[in-house]
């Protein structure tokens, strides 16, 4: 009896020890992520598709059994789309346990997050942003699924180019997102010796846009770069056409393109929009099969966007980096593993990251709002 007794308080022991030293957010059962998004205000949309892509895969590896025999159990915070909230939402997050962070929304609200993840050493994967200070100088703890605002924003000079078009304004949002997607043009602008000939901003949150209208209005461009959220893009092209001005409107993936066709109407056909994921309706890319067949039986609906779309895609990265870490499950093996992925195919999109690159894609194409908000590649 007492070796019985003895072996029993080892066992104890042994158990109680491994629960401490189990990492934070991380149980035999569960894997717990954190999220700060907009769900409320005037970029609720961008945070609402963002996260039910998300979870539609989520919720079918946990159906399958979850990853190495744990459930993804994804907390999700609002921010509206406001640094301050975001801020306040990580170390919440942080202090609640989470393992990672995971699809934040937006490049001032991830960049009010960088200081603090990063002193507490979580990992922070497939945020939907593009900035340069995400990626450069490169940080160990941010995963960048998507591509960046620099190469949407090539892609965009080098389309106007092969147009002739070479007068090109840019209407940005006053914040960190704007003034990235605004480096980017000029980046490229200057790759072909050319100047940008007006630019108009817009506060964040808000559509007064009628300065902005006015200004790159009389500059009379032929085409206008739009680096902000769809509300106020939809309101400046609808007073830039009501005042008589027709450029070619292009747009970055940011934009959140589905909320756009919606918001802009009739006056959204023709629009220009880089995209860094594939075609929502293309069922012959593996990924956007499983995507829509795994979003619609996790929502009811088939509302396919390509926002829900990067929630997909950017939690399948996740989950396969996961899933390459093993069971022993730690911040230290799961960075680990990420840098050791090197062209994953995720259904015909390729993921690499290394230890000197946390961006997982470079893919960018271009997609054009037609007739009834439908979309054109």
């Amino acid at each position: 009896m007492k070796s019985m007794l003895n072996g029993l308080a080892i066992f104890a022991f042994a158990t109680a020890a491994a629960v401490a030293q189990a990492e934070t957010g991380v149980t035999p059962t569960t894997i717990v992520i954190g999220q700060s998004a907009a769900f409320s205000g005037p970029a609720q949309a961008l945070g609402n598709e963002m996260r039910a892509g998300a979870q539609a895969y989520f919720q079918a590896v946990n159906a399958a059994g979850g990853v190495n025999g744990r459930k993804i159990e994804l907390r999700s915070l609002d921010d509206g789309y406001e640094p301050d909230r975001a801020a306040a939402n990580t170390k919440k997050l942080i202090d609640e346990g989470v393992f990672l962070l995971f699809g934040y929304v937006g490049t001032p609200t991830s960049n009010a997050a960088k200081p603090i993840f990063t002193a507490a050493k979580v990992p922070f994967v497939g945020p939907f942003t593009g900035a340069e200070s995400l990626r450069n100088p490169i940080n160990r703890y941010i995963f960048n699924v998507r591509a960046s605002y620099f190469d949407e924003t090539e892609k965009i000079v080098n389309q106007l180019g092969g147009q002739t078009l070479d007068r090109i304004a840019v209407f940005y949002q006053n914040d960190d997102y704007g003034k990235a997607g605004l480096a980017g043009v000029e980046r490229a602008m200057l790759k072909r010796n050319l100047k940008i000939v007006a630019t108009g901003t817009v506060e964040r949150n808000t559509v007064d846009v009628a300065a902005a209208v006015a200004t790159i209005g009389k500059a009379d461009p032929q085409a206008v770069v739009m680096i902000s959220a769809y509300k106020s893009v939809a309101a400046f092209i609808k007073a830039m056409r009501a005042a008589g001005y027709n450029p070619q409107f292009m747009n970055v993936s940011f934009v959140g393109s589905k909320a756009l066709a919606s918001e802009a109407g009739p006056d959204g056909r023709g629009v220009g929009i880089t995209q860094v994921v594939p075609f929502p309706w293309n069922v012959a890319t593996p990924v956007v099969k499983d995507y829509q067949a795994q979003y619609t039986a996790s929502t009811k609906k088939e509302d396919y966007s390509f926002t829900s779309l990067e929630g997909f895609i950017s939690a399948k990265v996740l989950v396969e980096g996961l899933r390459r870490t093993g069971p022993d499950l730690t911040r230290e093996k799961f960075i680990a593993a990420m840098e050791n992925m090197r062209d994953v195919d995720v259904g015909g999109y390729l993921i690499t990251f290394t230890p000197t690159s946390h961006s997982g894609s470079r893919f960018v194409e271009l997609t054009v709002i037609g007739k009834d908000e439908r979309f054109l590649r």
